[in-house]
């Protein structure tokens, strides 16, 4: 046959060959047509309590997800510290002969504490289906915060061997069992095996993707740390009639401290809060210029009729370093109210920090603060010769299971390879330099020698950490493709 009908004929062959199956596409497929047996193996997993005030059931946890990894004959173990009551880590691996990179998703399976008389639903661990807005959605603790990237994951991995779509890197499982808890142990743990764990980057399955409901991918988080203040009036209750105008009221002492923090704008007045903030890159300022603003839609969501820090959005805000007061508690209130002035007033506050500011010295601000209002700071409780030596005593008790922010440069190969994988499953992604909720990179970073991007898959109004915690099941399917995606990066 001549040269150039044979070419002619081979161009003719590949024009009608069927295109090849892409990850996304095989992941689609098979969550199709596997729906009914998924969202019952997702409601199993749900089923099992995982707050920390109950080990055993965490245990069930990574006992179950253990058995999963070895269902699909995945080399796997704990990973744990010779400590009670500490959860393990479960470890997932899988090698890739030939491999030039080495994968490690990340996720965690633990959940919030619960009330629940709070919920809806019959308990927080009775996963319950409802439709929301015309679309399905599933109720219980941890549905989007975190089991659905686990789930996501383990899913995907099931849709590329069923359609024979291969892995080219080593793929690494790190699921941990006290996120929520501040991750108190993780960096031991990671630190005791290096070996094992080590990979070109760790993705971060954790957290929800943006406000528009497009695919997000971040490339760090903010850091956290805690306070807890206590401010004292008298020794005991005392009759509000007999003794009010005369024995101070610890919970206006609190209240009056804490207004002097911010001001009516939401800015944080304590002197030298917002030193250090590490500048945003070029690349960073151009990705948030790019991103959309959903603030009008969020304030509409959440009943809001003004913002702080206005006409600043969100997006911008979540580069600084914030001050929330997560709870305030003193005396009594509605059928249960006393007339006495109570004997103390307690706050608890949640800093959030970002690169350049350590969670130490953040704390030390505050804490300098509340001794320019004339508090005698206390770490412990204060005695009837300390309380009566001071006009005003303040215990300050310093939270050291904190870290700091992390951030990983966009503009690095692999973290463009994890872009481009993203896109190839979701389109357009939003692209952000820093996430708003915490996650504890930076002991990832350091045991493991590597880089974090997060790719998160819960829906914005997941309800995440509060009563009624739920996952739009679109979100879940979305996740699975955009988890194989990654699974089969090169």
């Amino acid at each position: 046959m001549p040269r150039t009908l044979l070419a002619a004929a081979i161009l003719l062959l590949l024009a009608h060959a069927p295109a090849q199956t892409t990850s996304a596409q095989a992941a689609r497929g098979y969550t199709t047509s596997h729906r009914a047996d998924l969202l019952q193996r997702f409601s199993d997993f749900l089923s099992i309590p995982n707050v920390a005030a109950d080990p055993d059931g965490l245990r069930e946890n990574a006992n179950f997800l253990l058995a999963q990894l070895r269902q699909r004959n995945i080399d796997a173990q704990f990973l744990t510290l010779a400590m009670p009551n500490v959860p393990a880590v479960v470890y997932g691996r899988i090698d890739t002969p030939g491999a030039q990179h080495t994968i490690v998703f990340y996720a965690h399976y633990d959940g919030q504490p619960v009330t629940p008389s709070e919920w809806d639903i019959p308990t927080p661990f009775t996963p319950t289906l409802r439709t929301v807005d015309g679309e399905q959605r599933i109720y219980a603790r941890s549905a989007g915060d975190d089991k659905a990237a686990i789930f996501a994951q383990l899913t995907a991995l099931d849709a590329l061997r069923a359609a024979n779509i291969p892995l080219h890197a080593n793929i690494r499982f790190v699921w941990e069992g006290e996120e929520e808890a501040g991750s108190p142990h993780l960096e031991q743990i990671l630190q005791a095996n290096t070996g094992l764990v080590h990979g070109d980057v760790w993705l971060i399955c954790d957290g929800p993707i943006d406000q528009s409901g497009r695919q997000t991918v971040v490339f760090g988080a903010r850091g956290d740390t805690h306070l807890a203040i206590t401010v004292y009036g008298p020794h005991r209750g005392l009759h509000s009639g007999h003794y009010g105008n005369w024995a101070p009221n610890p919970a206006m002492m609190l209240a009056q401290l804490l207004a002097g923090m911010k001001d009516e704008n939401g800015h944080v007045l304590i002197p030298h809060f917002y030193d250090g903030i590490a500048p945003l890159s070029p690349a960073e300022k151009a990705a948030l210029a790019r991103a959309p603003v959903n603030d009008p839609m969020l304030m509409q969501s959440f009943w809001l009729g003004r913002t702080d820090n206005a006409p600043r959005h969100l997006l911008s805000l979540l580069n600084e370093p914030s001050l929330n007061i997560n709870g305030l508690s003193s005396g009594q209130t509605g059928a249960h109210a006393a007339n006495v002035i109570p004997p103390t007033a307690t706050a608890d506050l949640d800093l959030r920090l970002v690169v350049g500011i350590d969670w130490r010295h953040q704390q030390q601000r505050v804490i300098d603060y509340i001794r320019s209002r004339g508090y005698f700071i206390v770490d412990t409780e204060p005695t009837q010769q300390i309380l009566t030596s001071h006009p005003r005593v303040a215990l300050v008790v310093r939270d050291q299971a904190s870290y700091n922010a992390v951030r990983t440069p966009m503009d690095l190969p692999i973290a463009q390879e994890v872009i481009a994988a993203v896109e190839s499953a979701r389109g357009e992604v939003v692209l952000l330099p820093t996430m708003g909720g915490s996650v504890p990179l930076g002991a990832m970073e350091r045991a493991a020698n590597t880089r974090t991007i997060t790719v998160p898959i819960a829906n914005y109004d997941d309800n995440q950490h509060a009563a009624n915690e739920n996952l739009r099941l679109q979100n879940l399917w979305d996740g699975t493709e955009t988890m194989a995606a990654l699974l089969t990066l090169q």
